[in-house]
């Protein structure tokens, strides 16, 4: 395993669960290899062990931790996400909406790295701004409601009363329908009509932070586009907006390495 300096590859939007039990085991396995590729650095990352693995939400059409109830399903990914971080390879987590209640099973557990809110990470001189992207930029305003509700800690409580198998079958029906809503039509315009397109832009006129690239999932859109630079600063770069994609339909990661970030599809030898 690596973790010095080789490279730092990021996925998101994996669903498992969804939308079959035998479709979500042939996309499990193939992640899995992707990401012990990436982490002992053969087949797609031949020669280019990962430095840290981050993995930007949605891993689970829906996922909540009771006290002593672990979800069912994932244990292929599970296993081998424990597997890297034995070894001493950083894992990064970054909540999605369909994957937001953990309460302490993936760090303890399986040694992840779990980050709620987005950070500030830069790797050697690009300065990247990471986090899932739900709830930011402007519309979709039932959702920013919903979100409240779901981090409110009694809501959360009253739900742990309830059988898991009746929570689970509620709660992957309403995640089925979530996912082709917040999903809808990332691809049919131009980027400036992209909620986190609009987000990554203000921030940068809002902001003093210098920001290179921000790298979001949850729009299931593979996108990787310039965003407009403040004219009252000086940049050697023009700042990025990347949206990862997603591994239902487009099987994508990106791997920064250098200080440039590329958006890649896998393509299993």
């Amino acid at each position: 395993m690596s973790g010095g300096s080789g490279p730092i590859y990021l996925a998101s939007d994996l669903h498992l669960g969804s939308p079959s039990f035998a479709a979500s085991r042939a996309r499990e396995r193939l992640f899995v290899q992707w990401l012990e590729e990436a982490a002992t650095g053969t087949g797609h990352a031949a020669g280019l062990p990962a430095r840290e693995i981050h993995l930007v939400g949605d891993l689970f059409d829906f996922w909540y931790e009771y006290r002593h109830v672990v979800p069912r399903g994932g244990s292929r990914l599970m296993g081998a996400i424990a597997r890297i971080t034995d070894e001493g390879l950083p894992v990064h987590f970054y909540p999605g909406n369909h994957d937001l209640w953990t309460f302490g099973y993936l760090e303890e557990e399986l040694g992840v790295q779990v980050h709620p809110a987005p950070v500030v990470r830069e790797w050697e001189g690009l300065r990247c701004y990471i986090g899932h992207g739900d709830g930011l930029g402007p519309g979709d305003w039932g959702y920013k409601r919903l979100k409240r509700l779901f981090h409110n800690r009694f809501l959360q409580v009253l739900f742990q009363q309830l059988h898991p198998d009746w929570t689970h079958g509620f709660a992957r029906r309403w995640s089925a329908h979530s996912r082709q809503a917040g999903a809808h039509a990332a691809t049919e315009h131009a980027p400036e009509a992209e909620w986190l397109w609009q987000y990554a832009s203000e921030y940068l006129r809002e902001s003093d932070a210098e920001i290179d690239c921000f790298l979001f999932g949850h729009r299931h859109a593979p996108m990787h586009h310039h965003l407009p630079a403040p004219a009252q600063r000086v940049r050697t770069r023009p700042p990025a907006y990347i949206n990862l994609g997603d591994w239902i339909a487009h099987f994508t990661y990106v791997r920064i390495a250098d200080g440039e970030a590329h958006l890649l599809r896998y393509n299993p030898a």
